[in-house]
């Protein structure tokens, strides 16, 4: 039950977090990413076009994460879908910011990752079951 309540917090925070590159491409809000641009080339920035649009996909993995965090919490199985979609989803978002976004975004990619291969392999059906609601 412990880990039940910690692994929904933990996936609760992580799309909160999500809320930086939302408010970094749509306010004025500073939340500390650099002005440096995208990896990809071109002077594309946050606060561009594009950048707008990558908030959008921030705050979609914001929404998926947060549902995913409440199905863990109330013994859904469907959290781990939600947790898988929002894991690849936020890696779209950051990696092209990648010279611009924070130590923490970094690290929040890094859960990403370990997201999806706790998930996707063989232990991935152990876990949902583990906090499946009996």
């Amino acid at each position: 039950m412990v880990l039940q309540y910690l692994a929904g917090l933990v996936l609760l925070g992580h799309g909160i977090g999500h809320l930086m590159g939302f408010m970094e491409s749509w306010t004025s809000i500073n939340v500390g990413f650099t002005d440096k641009p995208w990896i990809f080339g071109g002077n594309y920035m946050m606060d561009s076009t594009l950048g707008k649009a990558f908030g959008i996909v921030w705050l979609v993995a914001m929404v998926l994460f947060i549902g995913s965090g409440f199905g863990v919490l109330t013994g859904h199985t469907w959290w781990r879908t939600l947790a898988i979609i929002g894991s690849l989803i936020s890696l779209v978002g950051i990696l092209p910011w990648w010279n611009t976004v924070i130590v923490g975004v970094k690290l929040g990619a890094l859960l990403d990752v370990a997201i999806l291969l706790v998930l996707l392999l063989s232990q991935g059906d152990a876990i949902t079951d583990f906090f499946e609601v009996p």
